[in-house]
């Protein structure tokens, strides 16, 4: 959802309402940060709280948190949250935290303006020392639940949902009798594809189906199609296949079909006819409704091809245009992605992962990496955890998931102007 129309925030419980709206779960046991640019509401960011038996937070957590906010560059400003499970505690356990942050924001130029503690049953303001003004426990969480905001932030489409902790990992339940089609599908595609791996063509007939998916409107039902999804599935299980329908959403097509020389090679002396489940507009598709019998070809080929994911050390292009795959993958090029199509892509995903067949892993994976783009680390965790429980040593899953538990920022989610926004720059004021 996006809120192009301002909304207003009248006091705390409107801010502390718009939170999970942002993060899209109500959190728990986390500090949660938002940057100010005037009077709005900037970024949102939760870490989870450092253990409080230290008192003090360690120098690495404050710092930590500066780094992350120092991403946005026009902030002046900020808000902290601290959600726990109990107000009684949450001065004496988390005070030195919110002390040890006010000098190091100030130093960054990002002041504290102010500070809540959020527990199950009640809020309060971490500064209000006046029993009179702020008597104990504190004001009932349902007014943050009740306030005008997040009122109408539901009229507007916006839900909170699980936190990723709690979420299962499917979109949907799927019919069981669509599942064992699919996977059946997924099977016999599998068998048709793994002689055409090496193929170029087949690689743009690939491509050809992923890129009329992505274009599909946000707002058109999934209709399950157990031949086509379990093609999807199936090619997923192409490694270079999987990456550049990553790269596509992103940075388009150009881009998938491109990259620095070094890894796959697609070799001209196969001959075999690419195969794919149905007509895509606009491309030159004779198909198979059955996996392994050939369609008309998709184009010629032309020599040996090599496409692999180079090191990530910067924007670099193919030819001085496309950027190479270690770019996209690290968002450090396009300068602003497609969002819409990895958002498109994140939907298909979501309904392929809730199969469970051989490609849940892939679909997982591609979810996680969307999600670290996005700069919702919480999610990543959680769908890379469940591609590695799915299949374990997956290397793309384990790298991404080594970037999250690190700490590091995708490139664009590292910059304001590339950054995904849920609701929009200024949605709230």
């Amino acid at each position: 959802m996006t809120a192009p129309e301002r909304l207003t925030v009248t006091g705390p419980a409107d801010i502390l309402g718009f939170i999970p709206h942002s993060l899209g779960y109500w959190p728990s046991d986390s500090l949660v940060a938002m940057t100010m640019h005037g009077r709005q509401l900037g970024a949102t960011l939760r870490l989870d709280l450092p253990s409080p038996a230290g008192g003090a937070a360690p120098g690495r957590y404050l710092q930590a948190v500066r780094g992350y906010l120092d991403a946005d560059t026009s902030a002046d400003g900020t808000l902290l949250a601290v959600f726990t499970s109990d107000t009684h505690v949450a001065a004496g356990s988390y005070g030195p935290l919110l002390a040890g942050l006010a000098p190091v924001l100030d130093q960054a130029g990002m002041p504290v303006r102010d500070a809540w503690y959020v527990g199950g049953d009640y809020w309060r303001d971490a500064y209000c020392l006046d029993a009179d003004c702020c008597p104990g426990p504190g004001r009932p969480v349902q007014e943050i639940r009740d306030s005008a905001l997040n009122a109408e932030m539901v009229y507007r489409g916006s839900s909170v949902g699980p936190g990723p902790e709690r979420q299962e990992t499917g979109a949907r339940p799927v019919p069981a009798m669509h599942r064992a089609a699919a996977m059946e599908a997924e099977e016999e595609w599998e068998r048709g594809l793994s002689a055409r791996r090496r193929s170029l063509a087949q690689f743009r007939r690939v491509l050809d189906v992923w890129e009329d998916l992505l274009a599909r409107p946000a707002a058109l039902p999934w209709i399950p199609d157990a031949d086509r999804d379990g093609f999807l599935s199936a090619s997923l299980l192409v490694p270079h296949w999987r990456d550049a329908v990553l790269v596509m959403s992103a940075a388009g097509r150009k881009a998938a079909e491109a990259g620095d020389e070094g890894l796959y090679i697609f070799d001209d002396a196969l001959q075999l006819e690419p195969i794919s489940p149905l007509a895509v507009p606009g491309h030159d598709a004779g198909t198979s409704g059955d996996a392994g019998r050939p369609g008309s070809a998709a184009g010629e080929c032309r020599g040996l091809v090599r496409l692999h994911m180079a090191h990530p050390a910067g924007p670099e292009s193919v030819d001085g245009e496309v950027p190479n795959y270690g770019a996209v993958l690290m968002g450090l090029a396009p300068d602003i992605p497609d969002w819409a199509g990895m958002d498109g892509l994140d939907r298909i995903l979501a309904e392929l992962a809730a199969l469970d067949g051989q490609a849940a892993a892939a679909a997982l994976t591609g979810r996680g990496w969307i999600s670290w783009c996005r700069g919702r680390g919480s999610y990543a965790a959680r769908h890379l955890s469940d591609a590695l429980r799915a299949e374990p040593g997956s290397r793309l899953a384990e790298l991404i998931l080594e970037l999250v538990e690190r700490g590091s920022i995708c490139g664009w989610a590292a910059r304001k102007e590339s950054a995904w926004q849920k609701f929009g720059p200024g949605a709230a004021a």
